[in-house]
């Protein structure tokens, strides 16, 4: 990464800080309080040693500055608590606001675009990714203002009582930023590198989990096992090079305090034995000055050792925000202008296309020209060979893919709708049922407020009623969202009856059936066939064997629909259906 591109990063990092400007100045504040009360403690410390061992003083006439000394303690710890608090807060209110913006842009990509991706990669930048920035906000932003400030006022507090000891630190103190960011350049660097093999590192292992049995199946599973190894070592030396850029710049940053702090002292040290006679105003150099002057040199170099510690987070952030802030400058365009026009509830949906094209969210055509009429209650099947149109034709229907033509619902263009008014109208069950909620009610209502009655009524139609009583707690029974503890069969008629449950125009069927076993996958397909004499239905399936009491059956090629009609007509005429359940038939005998 070269300079011009971390300024950038940097810049934008900064930007980010809108949703979190309270608890940054509130920190910083904190800070600089805590810093004050650092030389009223130093000055109390010093005061009270040069009267207890130079000027004898009585222990009893020094009680005030004793007290005073105790209060200093407790009110730093206090300011130190307050200041964690307040930073954690400033992180917390950045991460949930970049969380939400990249949920936004999701949303506006649509899963069509999203699905380019490996799962994995966005986890990675949704979770690790964002949560590395935590510390840049929380530590490493407010400790730059602490670090220019409390030198300062160290130097205020030393410079009247000794100028060559403020001169010394003054001299040594640019050595640690400077060679601070010369290893932090390329500590930044290093991770983003870090994160680009964390994220493709995530994407192939989750891709290949879920391709587990397909892998077993060709004989995959050893290579990709030694893939997997490959990639894993190569995280690893990107990680143990960071780590190795960190001991490197905390060992300078020690090594010039240190060096700093020795000058002061023997400086001080040959000042009382008589050899220098100097940066005491020409008034000698007393046992206060010394003790104020080395109890504050630490001090002085401290807030510079703490961003030089925090330096690691704004490298861990640089590196993060690197692909974040490409996905978030560079996102897609919405599949389709967002139109104004609501669609009414509660009407019956006829939807007409007119030399449909449908396009990818890169611009290439994926299905077309179609052109087709849906009338209101239509019940139909779309088959067809892997690659054939359907699942595009499936994501232009929801909105997630931009089309070419004519898609009128109602007579008005889909493009001309609100997202929401139309999405709102649509029921959805794909093959891999998607339980997110903590427990089977909530994954079932989700946001309605359906009376008992009609409840029921659902559970039955699903066959959800079938399994629930035999759960600890029925309804209220606690999953998990990959529903351990059911079978795929019993989530899937979960999800079904929460598609069952929502009042839609049009309910959208993707092979929903296709990963269950026979018993689940009658129950299923039964279901589905009473389901879809209550609305407009559109099923994908591969089952033509099950198509006879369906109104209507498309078969889609290339992108088109080459044949329309029942079953019974479709398998007394030459083509693609007649074909493919021929060949279905073959195989099962």
């Amino acid at each position: 990464m070269n300079k011009t591109r971390q300024q950038e990063l940097t810049r934008w990092l900064r930007q980010q800080t809108a949703p979190a400007k309270r608890w940054l100045r509130l920190s910083s504040l904190l800070g600089i309080v805590s810093a004050l009360i650092l030389v009223a403690q130093a000055w109390l410390l010093a005061t009270l040693l040069q009267a207890l061992i130079v000027d004898q003083t009585p222990r009893a006439s020094l009680a005030a500055p004793f007290l005073l000394l105790i209060l200093c303690f407790a009110l730093r710890a206090l300011l130190t608590l307050a200041r964690e608090r307040a930073g954690f807060r400033c992180g917390q209110s950045v991460r949930l606001a970049l969380r939400q913006q990249v949920l936004d842009h999701l949303t506006t990509a649509g899963p069509a675009w999203i699905q380019g991706k490996p799962a994995g990669s966005w986890a990675t930048l949704l979770l690790e990714q964002i949560e590395e920035m935590h510390d840049y906000y929380a530590r490493y932003l407010p400790q730059m203002t602490l670090a220019v400030l409390i030198p300062c006022f160290i130097l205020i507090a030393i410079f009247p009582i000794n100028w060559a000891a403020a001169l010394i630190l003054l001299a040594t103190a640019p050595l640690i930023p400077f060679f601070m960011a010369l290893v932090g350049m390329g500590a930044a660097d290093a991770n983003r590198r870090n994160f680009q093999a964390l994220s493709r590192l995530s994407g192939q292992f989750l891709d290949r989990l879920r391709g587990l049995d397909t892998l077993r199946l060709f004989d995959r599973a050893n290579a990709e096992t030694d893939a997997i190894g490959q990639s894993t070592e190569q995280f690893r030396l990107r990680t143990m090079e960071v780590l190795r850029l960190a001991f490197l710049s905390s060992a300078v940053l020690e090594f010039f305090a240190s060096l700093s702090i020795a000058i002061v002292a023997v400086y001080f040290g040959f000042s009382y034995l008589g050899e220098f006679h100097f940066g005491s105003y020409g008034a000698g150099v007393t046992l206060f000055a010394g003790f104020l002057a080395l109890i504050l040199a630490p001090e002085f170099f401290q807030p510079l050792r703490d961003l030089g510690t925090f330096y690691h987070a704004k490298a861990q952030a640089t590196g993060a925000a690197d692909s974040l802030e490409q996905f978030l400058s560079q996102h897609p365009e919405p599949p389709q202008p967002q139109g104004e026009y609501h669609l009414p509830l509660d009407q019956p949906l006829n939807i007409h296309a007119q030399d449909l094209f449908i396009k990818s969210a890169g611009g290439a055509t994926l299905a077309g020209p179609l052109n087709f009429q849906i009338k209101a209650g239509a019940r139909i099947a779309i088959v067809g060979l892997s690659g054939a149109g359907k699942t595009s034709l499936f994501n232009v229907l929801m909105g997630f893919l931009p089309y070419e033509g004519s898609l009128a619902l109602n007579g008005r263009e889909l493009r001309d709708m609100t997202p929401d008014s139309w999405q709102r109208q649509l029921g959805w069950l794909g093959q891999n049922p998607h339980l997110p909620a903590p427990n089977i009610r909530e994954n079932i209502v989700q946001m309605s407020q359906p009376d008992e009655a009609r409840l029921q009524q659902v559970l039955e139609q699903a066959g959800v009623s079938e399994f629930i009583d035999r759960l600890p707690h029925g309804l209220d029974s606690a999953i998990d969202e990959q529903a351990s503890g059911l079978s795929v069969g019993q989530a899937q008629r979960i999800a079904l009856a929460r598609a069952l449950l929502k009042s839609s125009s049009l309910l959208l069927l993707d092979e929903p059936a296709a990963s269950l076993d026979a018993l689940s996958e009658r129950l299923v397909n039964q279901c589905l066939l009473e389901a879809s004499r209550q609305q407009t239905t559109l099923l994908i399936t591969h089952q033509l064997e099950q198509l006879g009491d369906w109104d209507i059956i498309w078969v889609m090629d290339d992108g088109q629909i080459v044949q329309q009609g029942n079953k019974q007509s479709l398998l007394q005429q030459p083509g693609i259906f007649a074909s493919l359940l021929n060949q279905r038939m073959s195989e099962v005998c």
